[in-house]
């Protein structure tokens, strides 16, 4: 086969399937030094007894989904996982759309989904109470979206999560952080300076 018939064929391979992942594989010009850069466990906000743990950038969507969001996730997306020595984790995942107009309609998918996302899991699971909240917009690069979960099982289970979606031109980055607690140990104002860097290290 001669180099000029692999490149058609990995073209036409990146226009049937129509997304970001393929048209990577198939331009030379795509590098790691253009893809998006996550938060590094330093990013994250400080845990009093634990330092953060961060895993490898991922292709491909998180297992287990995330909440709220996690069936909303294209196959393309990359992420990242976090984790302390006690019960606090973190992800990030991340998508690049095709151009920015694609971008802006997924973020407000990803925020649709978060804003039902205390109804949803009622509705779902009738041993469960969930109560969702909006913290405001960030002014970084084309804004983020800051929100807190709390969710408690008739068995005695309370977890408090902070979700974020920020977006910059075609890129979209969704932050969660969570651990056992309520309303009340949600470190809010930390999780806004990890949003805020999340975002600002898209590009």
């Amino acid at each position: 086969m001669t180099l000029r018939s692999r490149s058609v064929r990995l073209t036409l391979a990146a226009v049937a399937t129509g997304t970001a992942l393929a048209v990577a594989a198939a331009t030379p010009s795509a590098s790691a030094a253009s893809a998006p850069k996550f938060l590094a466990a330093g990013d994250l906000p400080p845990h009093p007894t634990s330092p953060w743990y961060a895993g490898r950038v991922t292709a491909g969507q998180p297992d287990p989904l995330p909440i709220c969001v996690g069936e909303a996730l294209p196959s393309i997306s990359s992420h990242r996982t976090f984790w302390t020595e006690y019960d606090t984790s973190a992800l990030q995942v991340t998508v690049v759309a095709q151009n920015a107009q694609k971008a802006k309609d997924f973020a407000a998918l990803l925020r649709k989904k978060i804003n039902g996302c205390a109804a949803a899991l009622e509705q779902q699971d009738p041993d469960m109470s969930a109560t969702g909240r909006y913290y405001g917009k960030l002014g970084v690069e084309e804004g983020a979206h800051v929100y807190g979960l709390h969710t408690a099982s008739s068995w005695g289970a309370s977890d408090i999560a902070l979700l974020s979606v920020g977006r910059d031109g075609r890129t979209v980055t969704f932050v969660k952080w969570s651990q056992m607690g309520t309303f009340r140990h949600a470190q809010l104002a930390d999780f806004k300076r990890t949003t805020k860097t999340a975002v600002n290290k898209l590009y």
